[in-house]
């Protein structure tokens, strides 16, 4: 049989992938190596963070799983960094380990068009420099029109303890050992990453009382606009904090060198920015301690896995177990903890992301799409966002249409994509507020604006929720309108109730709109005076859009400019040897990673404003004489 889209893989890029081909109406094959790991959760049982939980929402703008399976499996949900200003605010969920994969396997074998086959995939049939089979473990040959490669981890998966060193994926599971040579005869560029994941202890030896409670926030909260919480907001299951100590830091110093990465047996380059235990101690030596996260991984008491576990964040190591264990024990609250299951870290091969097409096709071998950690990410977010972009482009792809490329001032998926393809990585890429120049544009709140008429238009999005959006666009400008025409005048019981409130006394009437762009002054002071009777999200819209309207103004303005360098594409084949006077580093780049257009080209490395001044008057001059 012949499929339209070949998936491999079965973690969070792949469950995206799949689902988004199959939902387009194309006959969709997910081979995985157990079935059982669909949607495995192989690290920390959350889903969200800083800027990953608005790459969450973006998913379930464009029609994808993450979101509404991260709502079914939620324990405890936070909406951080609510201290500062609405670009960094984003969603965190501890989800349930045990639920979370058995929500979205249930969905998969489900989903109409969808078929799952338990295997591993060894090797690729190109013919004409176009992808035509995937052959098994079993020698048996699958054909199909577009291939997605989501392998996670498990490229030549090595795990590393100490000195010890064995093949293996995560759990345990068998690694692909074939697939990245394929690939690398292919012409793909192959990396050796690293990644790690810390103990797991048994929830009972921990002395609690030692430890500092974290609670949920106090109110209903979803990372899908469908807005159905399955949780209960007054009994979410409570997280706690400690501190590495003195004696923490002198241990791990004391044995640095039978670390894997210091004792010299790592070949792969781990995260910067989710490092190990001992790599933040030898970094951060002027740091007395390191704060680490005390998360319940289920809630399911009849799982041997996860049921009485607690994952312990930021304590990610691959010591030998005997210096494990002291290391655990020398924390507050843990002095007699028992460890279920110990840290390590893994390496696994990559592919060189500067291969890839902003579509996520190989630009090495046309039909063959790449999604997650192959792409040298991080984290289960950024895997899935580009799994859902992937199968969409896979399915547009078989019927001859553009692929979907969203923009760096739209979402934070086209900022990791461009940043990927752009820059390549030199070390796992985790998604950054920071990596977003205009993040304000990017929030959690407007995800479903941004993003949801691309989901309805390739079909992933029902014409039924489509419906309800357009009602909350039109909400939105009605409460506009409202908060416009009702007006407060200086009575004297306005201005006692003003003053009562720090806010400057009236002397001339004023639209509840403008009063509500005073900074001290909330929506619940406008409630004051009016009935509001939208809903909070509809209202929160409003009132972001309102209190930083000469911020998004200004950020509107910039993408602008963005985006007339975005639309001046650069020609497929263009010999930039033939282009004069820009710098050698600026040809090297320019011909190696081959941009779509001058504004991709910009940011490329190396590639500097005199060089694209140059590059867009050679252009110009090339279209003048056609």
């Amino acid at each position: 049989m012949k499929y339209d889209v070949i998936v491999i893989g079965g973690g969070h890029a792949g469950c995206e992938a799949s689902l988004a081909a199959a939902r387009m109406g194309k006959n969709t094959l997910l081979i995985t190596g157990n079935i059982n790991n669909i949607a495995d959760m192989p690290c920390n049982p959350a889903i969200g963070g800083p800027a990953k939980g608005i790459i969450v929402r973006e998913i379930d703008a464009l029609g994808g799983e993450m979101g509404r399976n991260a709502d079914k499996a939620t324990l405890q949900i936070k909406l951080l960094n609510t201290k500062k200003g609405p670009a960094v605010w984003a969603l965190r969920s501890q989800a349930d380990k045990v639920i979370y994969p058995k929500e979205m396997l249930k969905t998969i074998m489900s989903t109409e068009n969808l078929t799952v086959k338990e295997s591993l995939v060894e090797h690729l049939n190109v013919e004409n420099n176009k992808i035509k089979s995937v052959i098994l473990e079993t020698g048996e040959e699958i054909e199909t029109k577009t291939l997605v490669i989501t392998t996670g981890t498990y490229l030549k998966g090595m795990i590393l303890v100490g000195s010890e060193k064995h093949s293996g994926g995560p759990h345990g599971e068998r690694p692909s050992k074939y697939l990245s040579d394929d690939l690398k005869k292919l012409g793909f560029n192959i990396l050796r990453l690293k990644t790690g994941t810390p103990q797991r202890i048994d929830k009972n030896t921990i002395d609690y009382s030692k430890t500092e409670l974290e609670l949920g926030d106090d109110k209903e909260l979803t990372f899908s606009f469908d807005n159905k919480a399955y949780y209960d907001y007054k009994n979410q299951i409570a997280c706690h904090l400690t501190y590495t100590t003195p004696l923490t830091h002198k241990i791990i110093n004391e044995n640095l060198e039978k670390s894997s990465m210091y004792g010299g047996y790592v070949e792969g380059v781990g995260p910067r920015y989710c490092p190990s235990i001992e790599d933040k101690v030898v970094r951060f030596k002027d740091k007395e301690r390191h704060q680490l996260f005390i998360e319940p991984e289920s809630i399911d008491e009849s799982s041997k896995d996860y049921g009485n576990t607690i994952y312990l964040q930021g304590f990610s190591t691959s010591m030998p177990h005997d210096i494990q264990e002291k290391m655990v024990h020398s924390l507050p609250g843990f002095e007699h903890a028992k460890i279920l299951k110990y840290a390590y870290a893994i390496e696994y091969d990559a592919i060189d992301s500067r291969q890839l097409k902003q579509s996520l096709e190989s630009k090495v071998v046309e039909n063959i799409f790449t999604a997650g950690q192959i792409n040298g990410t991080s984290g289960y977010e950024e895997a899935a966002g580009q799994g859902i972009i992937a199968g969409i482009n896979a399915a547009l792809k078989v019927d001859g249409k553009d692929p979907l490329i969203l923009k760096r001032n739209e979402a934070y998926i086209g900022v990791l994509i461009d940043d990927l393809v752009t820059k390549g990585v030199k070390d796992p890429y985790r998604m950054l507020t920071s990596r977003a120049e205009y993040r304000l544009l990017l929030r959690n709140d407007n995800a479903d604006i941004r993003l949801r008429k691309y989901g309805h238009d390739v079909g992933l999005v029902s014409d039924s929720k489509y419906k309800e959006f357009e009602n909350k666009l039109q909400h939105i400008e009605e409460l506009k309108k409202y908060l416009k025409e009702n007006k407060v005048t200086p009575k004297e019981e306005v201005n006692n109730y003003l003053e009562s409130i720090g806010s400057s006394t009236l002397k001339d009437g004023i639209s509840m709109y403008n009063l509500l762009k005073r900074p001290e002054i909330t929506i619940e002071n406008i409630k004051h005076f009016i009935e509001i009777p939208y809903t909070d999200d509809e209202i929160e819209e409003v009132v972001i859009n309102i209190k930083y309207a000469g911020y998004i103004d200004k950020a509107l303005e910039e993408a602008k400019k963005m985006l007339n360098l975005e639309n001046k594409k650069i020609p497929e084949d263009i010999d930039y040897n033939k282009v004069p006077n820009i710098a050698s580093e600026a040809r090297e780049k320019l011909n190696k990673i081959r941009p779509t257009s001058l504004g991709q080209a910009s940011r490329i490395s190396g590639v500097n404003p005199a060089d694209i001044s140059i590059l867009m008057v050679y252009l110009k001059r090339n279209e003048s004489n056609e």
